[in-house]
């Protein structure tokens, strides 16, 4: 037994060489056919390995902005001009990145911003003609009226009657017995030092009535909506032969959006895009959270107006319980300055008049080809029911963000029962956003539109509610369902709105005086051609001015292309 085990011994030891390379090909025989069958998986099936990654990614990201909440203490921010950026748009490697794709064509297609057209600004006024301010003849005091973004329009257009009427403009008065019943002055919300010190060169301004003119004879006036030129430079500058004060009563749509001269509309983009900027400590946090939303790529914000008053404006009510129904509208009828008048939700809805649901905008957002990965960053008030009225969403769009999320308590504390300075934070973050998409034309909406075009027609995509409306029906009762193909109708719906060049509209066909200029496409949503200009300062014959032409979805089967309504039609 012995002789035996010292022969095996002795047979190991003469063939070293022999054993070593068995066990190098064992090792590479494994390697091979575990690299094998994972290249075999991944083409066999591409979606949950897609899946996959985009869950461990998913958890990094919201991992990686928590941790990112950096506080402002010690932290000084320069105040941005206009001209400037919050921060660098994403470009399409960061866009591969956070889609966890190769496909350059969908990263271009999803967050690339539409052609420019070599539009950009032209806001500096006529150097041979524009003059400083003349000698004041008065002081004009202003009563603002409404949200953030009505108060704001409404004083650009102050500024610019101050501008015509020779008015030494006082520090507006903000609204704060509306629906929101914020308390914050216009130091709270606004740089008021610098808004005197842009607009020296245009219109004085001081910070109080000076003690001189206190007793002096005043006149409350509620100027005409929307009024041209002539109407201040003479029927309400014949108001200086008898007082020594003017006060506005109200500010919004007080200024005509268009037939003015080109310095003073461009004056109103002066005052809109530079000298009424936030505060200071508005514009830090909301670069911070910019910053925070950008870090782990590009990122839609979602101004989603499904707020409790808003609803009770609108009348709108599908999808709500009859006692949330029964709630707005005993809102609507307790608020002094709404209409109180019977509304038929059903009408609203079909007309595209009410905010699309959470879930609507879930359905949307899938549909145009945004993946589940995608950061969502919710710019609205408290939605109305909830997180459950979210889930629809939510199921959808796990990744869903506000500023309560990504900013911390003790950041958000100074803003807390402030509703300007609050929405002034989703203001910012949703002008610097990627993709901006509103669930309603709203004041916010239509004034970070204006903005974003004015900083480069950056990717603004307005849903066709009438149309989606249609889709959404017929969606609801089975006649459709959620699949590539109601994919294709709704984004070939939204081809052509999607923020590039135009001019603005002008008023609606048949309307007919103050109908006619009510209907007129607002001039902050739209500042082309008068700030926003090509070189040389025309437009040029190829320039999508994007109009209202017929929708244009394909549903198989027609042969033909068809709206919403259309199919609509068809299917019920």
């Amino acid at each position: 037994m012995q002789g035996r085990q010292y022969r095996r011994m002795n047979s190991r030891s003469r063939s070293p060489g022999a054993s070593g390379a068995l066990h190098q090909m064992l090792w590479i025989t494994a390697y091979l056919s575990v690299t094998l069958a994972a290249l075999f998986c991944t083409y066999v099936f591409p979606d949950m390995f897609h899946k996959l990654r985009s869950r461990a990614y998913s958890g990094t990201t919201v991992s990686r902005i928590m941790l990112s909440k950096e506080n402002l203490g010690g932290k000084t921010h320069e105040s941005l001009s206009w001209q400037q950026e919050l921060a660098p748009l994403h470009r399409l490697r960061s866009t591969k990145l956070a889609l966890h794709t190769e496909d350059e064509e969908l990263g271009e297609k999803l967050w690339a911003p539409p052609d420019d057209k070599g539009f950009g600004h032209c806001v500096k006024p006529n150097t041979t003609q524009y003059l400083g301010p003349g000698p004041s003849r008065g002081y004009l005091m202003v009563s603002t009226n409404g949200g953030l973004n009505q108060m704001r329009a409404g004083i650009c257009d102050m500024v610019a009657i101050a501008r015509l009427i020779n008015a030494t403009l006082v520090i507006p008065e903000l609204d704060q017995g509306s629906f929101w019943q914020d308390s914050s002055n216009f130091s709270d919300v606004f740089d008021m030092n610098y808004f005197i010190k842009a607009l020296s060169n245009d219109v004085p301004v001081v910070k109080t009535l000076p003690p001189s003119v206190k007793t002096a004879p005043k006149v409350m006036k509620q100027f005409k909506s929307w009024s041209n030129m002539k109407y201040y430079e003479e029927e309400i500058g014949r108001l200086w032969h008898n007082y020594k004060v003017i006060k506005a009563a109200k500010s919004d749509s007080r200024l005509a959006n268009n037939h003015l001269s080109p310095d003073i509309q461009k004056l109103r983009c002066r005052v809109h895009y530079d000298a009424l900027r936030f505060a200071p400590h508005i514009e830090a946090l909301g670069k911070v959270l910019v910053d925070r939303m950008r870090a782990a790529g590009p990122y839609i914000a979602l101004h989603l107006r499904y707020e409790k008053d808003m609803l009770a404006f609108s009348g709108c009510t599908h999808g709500l319980t009859r006692e949330e129904s029964k709630e707005l509208t005993t809102i609507r009828e307790k608020t002094p300055h709404w209409k109180i008048k019977k509304i038929n939700a059903t009408e609203q809805r079909s007309k595209g008049f009410c905010p699309l649901t959470p879930n609507e905008v879930g359905v949307f957002l899938k549909s145009l080809g945004y993946p589940e990965t995608t950061r969502v960053y919710v710019a609205a008030g408290e939605i109305y029911g909830g997180r459950e009225r979210m889930s629809g969403l939510l199921r959808r769009f796990p990744h869903v963000m506000s500023k309560e999320t990504i900013a911390t308590a003790d950041e958000l504390a100074p803003f807390l029962n402030h509703s300007s300075q609050m929405a002034a934070l989703d203001y910012i973050v949703s002008v610097g956003s990627d993709v901006f998409i509103p669930s309603f034309s709203g004041n916010m909406a239509r004034a970070v539109e204006g903005h974003r075009r004015f900083l480069g027609h950056r990717k603004t995509i307005l849903p066709d509610r009438k149309e989606l409306v249609a889709l959404f029906d017929q969606l609801d009762k089975g006649l459709l369902h959620e699949d590539k193909e109601l994919a294709e109708m709704i984004t070939k719906m939204h081809e052509n709105r999607q923020g590039a060049p135009r001019k603005r509209k002008g008023p609606l066909k048949g309307t007919k005086g103050r109908d006619r200029l009510r209907s007129e496409e607002a001039f902050y949503t739209n500042p082309t051609p008068d700030c926003l200009c090509q070189q040389p300062d025309s437009f040029a014959e190829d320039v999508n001015y994007e109009q209202n032409f017929p929708p244009r979805e394909t549903y198989r089967g027609m042969g033909q292309l068809q709206s919403g309504a259309a199919i609509q039609k068809k299917l019920s």
